[in-house]
């Protein structure tokens, strides 16, 4: 993975690359047994302050879908080895910027394929194998330029491959200014929890 990532240009990463600051703060005071009771707040509306980034909250807003959340859910092991590839690519010389400048950019499949109004569910895992191959055959009606070639038998047998290939478009998209990028009021908290790069553009625009 270090390899083929300082070979790139924009690597798309399906991961957080970062943890929510409600949820740092929460952390450290429990640990310090200093923890204040919710200002305000129902339970389940202070649990979900912890869980969610900015990023995650903006994602809701924008598209009405909600992703997984790097506090609570499996996803924070994957995350973990995310923290650990940017580190390592920051002691190689990259610039390494949460917020989606530089090398990396977080990217969430989910949001490209919904902002492109193309099935974004239920392609997933064996009993969704016919709804993934109905998504490979619309993906490529919609970006006639897309050459999958030996990807292709790939992307149909296996979900993690089909995210693949949308993750490097989502790349793409940022790499070219074709992403939704933190308001300046959203970027502080953004280099440290980081910022799911949502696409504003067509997928011709995408077009090589």
């Amino acid at each position: 993975m270090l390899g083929h990532a300082q070979e790139a240009d924009k690597v798309g990463i399906d991961c957080p690359l970062g943890w929510p600051d409600t949820f740092l703060h929460f952390l450290n005071r429990h640990h310090g047994r200093r923890l204040l009771l919710p200002d305000g707040l129902s339970s389940a509306e202070w649990r979900r302050s912890l869980a969610y980034r900015r990023t995650d909250e903006y994602v809701r807003s924008a598209l009405g879908i909600i992703p997984l959340s790097v506090a609570t859910d499996r996803i924070g092991l994957a995350a973990m080895r995310a923290a650990r590839l940017q580190a390592l690519l920051a002691e190689h010389g990259h610039t390494i910027d949460r917020t989606g400048l530089g090398l990396i950019v977080e990217v969430y499949p989910a949001a490209g394929l919904k902002y492109w109004e193309l099935p974004h569910r239920r392609y997933k895992g064996d009993d969704g194998r016919s709804s993934l191959n109905a998504l490979v055959d619309q993906l490529q009606q919609a970006t006639p330029w897309l050459q999958l070639r030996d990807v292709e038998q790939a992307c149909r047998h296996s979900d993690h491959v089909l995210d693949a290939a949308i993750s490097a478009m989502l790349a793409s998209a940022s790499a070219l200014n074709l992403a939704a990028t933190p308001s300046a009021d959203q970027l502080a908290t953004a280099h440290r929890e980081g910022w799911i790069a949502i696409p504003h553009c067509t997928l011709s625009q995408l077009t090589p």
